[in-house]
């Protein structure tokens, strides 16, 4: 049986095999549309991939490593970013590398080609997978071909397209991909149409810009806009786009550049080219029977379809369909820079004003009436501020992963984690914070003091003081999460003497020679693209800082709104009870800026009179190493301080707020999951080994049980 099948020969029953969007193209040439020429991979190359290559294995590891539906959006990042190395360093069997390779040669030879997904789940009314798989426009050659076929394979298991799937109720265990591979066509003005508009149905809407349609689809390109009647085409209205750029091809694939001065005050379309786009669109809703969402190009006189697919509706329908957030997460490196813009110069600054401007009132000073005002008034400006949070913070952290695809599609490493070695060491809040302990440490381990009196010791030594003053006015007292747990100067002072018993090179982890991975993955580019590289892994290493310092900036608003309520609770209330409605409202209504799953038992066993008998359990991989130790369970902020160097610290996070202990720490457990949460961040900064994700850590884990934590596999050993 043929794995690759021509548009011309598809017929209905491979339907299951080729997927909507191969279907449909066949579809539509057969009809009389413009349709590029090209042909479909089916699905059955793909299976058979994964199964002689032990891949299929491999993902169904990565996903059961928790219970899917309980997996946070980071840990489905990282089991997506394994999953995705893992094709990419797999090659094809030889036999099925050439039943794809040799068709292929003789359909296109060296001529430009797009590369794109077809799911056989894909493009339906109830499941539209727009912008979630992966295309590839301007491949050239045999092996490039091949390669980009993996890549599109690949990208069934990406993190966006996984998370989907969980929304939708999809089996993704039955998951599979087709591929389709067609000529390019260089259009030269391009867009997006749909035959019913979602916020009026006797409404059509075109969309289109100058180039190709890669800009359009990713955001960096606007579009110039009109609105059609269904009936007879009528024009209602035409908006306008700032004609900038547009997104053309070249040597090695697509970029945007300036569009030139001649088609600024261009629309993309005329009058005839409207109705032709119009009259396209009916014909293919009049044949699939539904409304149809539709990507064309035209390049002179030419117009193309390149895809088809039924308008979803159930995302307008449900108000807890979460899909259209999952999208948003793929971001292109454009889109990221100006969203890096944003959040440097307007939403960082504003963020740490706002936790100033409440610092600096007297809440002493406050009358009843006017503390509760002030309680509402700071609650509802955290919650507002993790609404930011979620709708840019999160997104940009999608930085990190942009340069990670580029990094192992480069270097091909065996840890798909290696680019992370790049992104260490960018001066991140918490680091700096933990550095000034250090150096406070520092002191006190070479002051010719004994341990008697050691602490009053220190009050009387001017260097020290000095060092302690400078960083309570930069950070203020150690916070510990809801509630205050430092005794000002003399709690940090304890936390310093613990810090000073930490050998300054305790064995752990080496980092890679930075410097060298960097000049390694620079080497893969030239001129242009080189400049590209060096430009992503710069805005990386900012991705990266900011998702540590954005936890900080908005613990401190969080923490601004804790004090008002200590001060409340300390004032106005004898018996630790809140009666008032709009107060109570507003203290439970404190959001976590991270929804996570549901915790583990809420007693530790050991309270119950038994222990659990577990003996090794499985997370995610999250800091490289291996440590061994006594655990040491942190439940609430007055565990905090008893925590001593060498042990493990086991907790349900990782708040920003409590990682100064982070440097006592042999290991790190937490039951939240990811790479790139808080913990795991800082773990990686100061090389230690960190498993996280582990729903029941911190009730199969007990204070005093001697763990050991594989952070290279994710395994915890207990006893």
């Amino acid at each position: 049986m043929s794995l690759i099948l021509p548009f011309e020969q598809i017929i209905e029953k491979d339907r299951p095999r080729v997927g909507g969007k191969a279907y449909a193209l066949s579809v539509m040439a057969k009809t009389g549309a413009r349709v590029p020429s090209g042909v479909c991979i089916i699905a059955d190359a793909y299976r058979r991939y994964v199964r002689s290559t032990g891949i299929a294995d491999q993902i169904r590891l990565e996903l059961s490593r928790k219970r899917f539906a309980d997996m946070r959006w980071e840990e489905v990042w990282d089991a997506a970013l394994r999953i995705r190395n893992t094709f990419l360093t797999t090659p094809l069997p030889r036999q099925l590398y050439g039943d794809l390779s040799r068709p292929l040669l003789q359909r296109f030879g060296d001529a430009a080609v797009v590369v794109r997904s077809s799911a056989p789940d894909e493009d339906s009314a109830r499941a539209s997978f727009a912008g979630l798989h992966e295309s590839y426009v301007n491949i050239r050659g045999k092996e490039a071909m091949i390669d980009h076929v993996r890549l599109v394979w690949a990208s069934l298991w990406s993190d966006a397209a996984l998370l989907y799937r969980r929304e939708l109720g999809l089996d993704v265990s039955r998951s599979s991909m087709a591929v389709v591979v067609q000529e390019l066509v260089r259009g030269e003005r391009s867009g997006v149409a749909f035959s019913r508009d979602p916020n009026d149905e006797t409404r059509a809407v075109i969309e289109a810009v100058h180039g190709l349609n890669q800009g359009l689809v990713d955001g960096t390109v606007e579009p110039d806009r009109w609105l059609l009647e269904r009936k007879g085409g009528r024009i209602i209205s035409h908006v306008a786009a700032v004609r900038e750029n547009r997104v053309v091809a070249h040597e090695g694939g697509v970029g945007a550049g300036p569009l030139p001065d001649e088609l600024k005050n261009r629309p993309p379309l005329d009058e005839t080219d409207i109705l032709r786009v119009y009259s396209l669109l009916l014909n293919a809703e009049k044949f699939f029977g539904a409304s149809q969402d539709m990507e064309w190009t035209m390049k002179g006189s030419d117009l193309f379809l390149l895809q088809s697919r039924p308008l979803t509706t159930v995302a307008n329908e449900e108000k807890d369909d979460k899909r259209p957030w999952y999208l948003s997460l793929k971001r292109s490196f454009d889109n990221l820079s100006l969203l890096r813009k944003k959040i440097e110069e307007e939403i960082l600054p504003s963020m740490i004003a706002a936790a100033e401007q409440m610092a600096a009132r007297d809440l002493a000073s406050l009358t009843e009436q006017k503390l509760r005002s002030e309680i509402i008034g700071r609650v509802d400006i955290y919650n507002s501020w993790v609404a930011v949070y979620w709708k840019d913070l999160i997104p940009f952290a999608h930085g990190i992963r942009l340069f990670g695809i580029a990094y192992n599609d480069a270097i091909r490493p065996k840890d798909p984690y290696e680019f992370m070695n790049l992104l260490a060491g960018t001066g991140m809040e918490g680091v700096q914070r933990n550095r000034m302990l250090k150096d406070m440490a520092a002191l006190v381990r070479s002051a010719p003091y004994t341990s008697d009196n050691l602490r009053e010791r220190l009050s009387d030594d001017k260097r020290f003081q000095d060092l302690l003053l400078a960083f309570m006015a930069r950070f203020g007292d150690l916070s510990c999460g809801t509630k205050q747990c430092s005794q000002g100067p003399d709690s940090i002072t304890d936390l310093v003497i613990e810090l000073a018993s930490v050998p300054e090179d305790r064995g752990r982890y080496a980092q890679k020679d930075v410097a060298a991975l960097e000049r390694s993955f620079l080497a893969h580019f030239d001129g242009q693209e080189r400049s590209h590289a060096e430009e992503l892994l710069d805005l990386a290493r900012t991705s990266y800082k900011t998702r540590d310092d954005d936890n900080i900036y908005l613990g401190r608003v969080k923490g601004q709104a804790i004090m008002a309520i200590d001060e409340y609770m300390r004032r106005f209330s004898k018996d630790g009870s809140i009666s008032e409605p709009e107060l109570k409202k507003a203290i439970e209504g404190i959001s976590a800026p991270d929804t996570v799953p549901p915790k583990g038992p809420g007693k530790n066993m050991q309270e119950e009179g038994f222990r659990s008998k577990a003996r090794q359990i499985t997370g995610q991989p999250a800091g490289p190493g291996i440590a061994r130790g006594k655990a040491r369970v942190i439940a609430d902020a007055s565990d905090l301080h008893r925590f001593r160097a060498g042990e493990v610290l086991v907790c349900d996070a990782v708040d920003p707020s409590i990682t100064f202990i982070v440097p006592l720490a042999a290991g790190i457990v937490e039951r939240r999951g990811g790479m790139l949460i808080h913990g795991a961040i800082i773990a990686r900064e100061y090389g230690i080994a960190c498993v996280t994700g582990i729903p029941d850590a911190t009730s199969l884990i007990h204070t005093g049980d001697t763990v050991t934590v594989d952070g290279y596999l994710g395994i915890v050993t207990i006893g």
